[in-house]
């Protein structure tokens, strides 16, 4: 099994995510917050998990070298989020993206591993257009989006979805 780049910063380690992070991915997505602004993903077991870690996340990082990354404290070595670089259908250039668990957020987390993920895209993996998308009701997103330097572009729907969502960018 090839192994992928894990990454370092001040607080946290970022480490591709695998099956062996199901049971954190079951409580993440589920969480109120995941729902709400990012979607049902239909996770309903730790078996489901193992799934969507396989088919979504592990596909992503064979082909490109990239992906979801599971955020985990140095302090404690406790897994508290994820943050990572999508290629999403729809959407020109590689999506950033992040979720915390509920009890980690607003400590500065989110911000620390998508600037990380966002150095490295750049100067590792050669991403040009860093893009993000959120909800229009989702201000802390959006406050997190602008503050990691991507500018508001327009709305978008992406494939199916109804929904319209915020685009951001960021160019090098």
């Amino acid at each position: 099994m090839k192994t992928y780049k894990h990454f370092e910063t001040k607080r946290l380690i970022l480490k591709p995510t695998s099956e062996e992070d199901a049971e954190f991915i079951f409580e993440l997505v589920n969480t109120p917050k995941w729902l709400a602004n990012i979607g049902d993903r239909n996770v309903k077991s730790i078996a489901d998990a193992k799934a969507y870690i396989k088919d979504r996340m592990t596909t992503q990082l064979e082909k490109l070298g990239y992906g979801n990354y599971t955020l985990i404290r140095k302090l404690d070595n406790i897994k508290i989020g994820s943050c990572g670089l999508y290629d999403r259908e729809g959407l020109e250039g590689i999506d950033i993206g992040f979720a915390l668990l509920p009890v980690y957020e607003n400590m500065g987390y989110g911000f620390e591993s998508a600037t990380k993920l966002i150095e490295v895209g750049n100067q590792e993996f050669n991403i040009k257009l860093i893009s993000a998308i959120t909800t229009k009701e989702n201000k802390a997103s959006q406050k997190l989006i602008e503050k990691l330097g991507l500018l508001y572009i327009k709305t978008v729907k992406i494939s199916t979805d109804e929904e319209e969502l915020l685009l951001y960018s960021l160019e090098y």
